[in-house]
Parts: structure tokens; sequence; C-alpha cells
């Protein structure tokens, strides 16, 4: 793996952090836990970066 893809990785996962806390702080659906059609993709993105970003992370030590 290069530092490009290793940060590239970075810089989506922490978009998409930015993008889910945003919408986090203003849909009272998310913040209450129920479904919501706009807020899902986001938050699913978020966490497969999450998962994907840990992964690398872990692979490297």
């Amino acid at each position: 793996m290069t530092a490009r893809s290793t940060d590239d990785l970075y810089v989506r996962y922490m978009k998409s952090f930015e993008d889910s806390t945003t919408h986090l702080g203003g849909c009272a659906a998310c913040q209450a836990e129920e479904p919501c059609e706009v807020g899902t993709p986001i938050h699913e993105r978020f966490a497969r970066l999450q998962d994907a970003y840990l992964a690398r992370q872990n692979k490297q030590r």
C-alpha cells in the first residue's frame, strides 16, 4: 500500500464523519434513532469507511 491510498481513505473517512455528525445535529429522526431516508446512507457510508480505515490501521501494526 502506498501512503497516498491511506491518505485518500483517511480524507474520505473524515469527510464522511463530518457529513454524518452534521446531519445528525440537524435531524430529529436520526437523533431519535428512527428511520431517516436521507441520513441512513450518510451514516452507513461513515460506518463503511470507518471500518475500512480501522482495518487498514490494524493491518499495518
